[in-house]
């Protein structure tokens, strides 16, 4: 892992996130400084490597997602993944799912930083939010990571494009970067099946992505 002042900084502050005394009104006022943290360093790696790319060179690995709901927390760990310029290959969704991740070394560090600290954070939502009685546990826990998912996603995107479009050049040196992943991933797999939307029957949905809107992405205006 990189020992960047400001990935260090953010590392303590998932830190705090993590911790179940936290309240949503905190993670809230953590929410929008992570995003730019995490982005900011997202292009920063990618402006250095510009000049030489060596600095920053595509990379891979596979991630292994465990029981239970594998299949929901690989969604979410693909959904990280996406919006920080790297590219998913599911290669198994089962009880146990794995994923083959494709990205330039800076940003399948920013995926394993957030991911890690986001089960966590959504494991303390799921623990904290009652299943209404009319639904059934696993359905609505299944639709609130979905929820959950949707949210993060959203937010970091626009975290991306924001940061992505402060910083002069970026946005050209960014297309040339994901142009390299993308050829990377096909020609491991150059035949890969798109796959279909999932129906969930969980009303959990609309919880979750309330979840997510005020998880910490690894920032605070707050002195450290």
């Amino acid at each position: 892992m990189s020992d960047s002042p400001l990935l260090a900084r953010v590392r303590k502050l998932l830190a705090k996130a993590e911790d179940p005394a936290c309240t949503p009104a905190e993670a809230e006022a953590f929410t929008a400084k992570a995003a730019e943290l995490i982005a900011k360093y997202g292009v920063d790696q990618a402006l250095l490597a510009g000049t030489d790319p060596a600095l920053d060179p595509v990379g891979d690995r596979v991630v292994t997602v465990l029981a239970p709901y594998a299949r929901d927390k690989a969604g979410l760990l693909g959904a990280v993944a996406v919006a920080l310029r790297c590219r998913v290959v599911y290669l198994e969704r089962r009880s146990t799912s794995r994923i083959h991740l494709f990205g330039h070394a800076a940003d399948l560090e920013r995926v394993e930083l957030l991911f890690t600290s986001l089960l966590v954070q959504a494991a303390h939502g799921l623990a904290v939010t009652e299943v209404p009685s009319f639904d059934h546990p696993a359905a609505f826990r299944r639709s609130w990571l979905v929820g959950f998912t949707e949210a993060i996603r959203a937010r970091l995107t626009e975290a991306e494009r924001a940061a992505a479009a402060e910083a002069p050049g970026a946005e050209l040196v960014l297309v040339d970067r994901t142009e390299l992943v993308d050829r990377r991933r096909d020609e491991t797999y150059p035949n890969l099946i798109r796959l279909g939307p999932r129906r969930l029957a969980g009303s959990g949905r609309r919880q979750g992505y309330a979840a997510g809107r005020t998880a910490d992405l690894g920032g605070t205006g707050l002195p450290t």
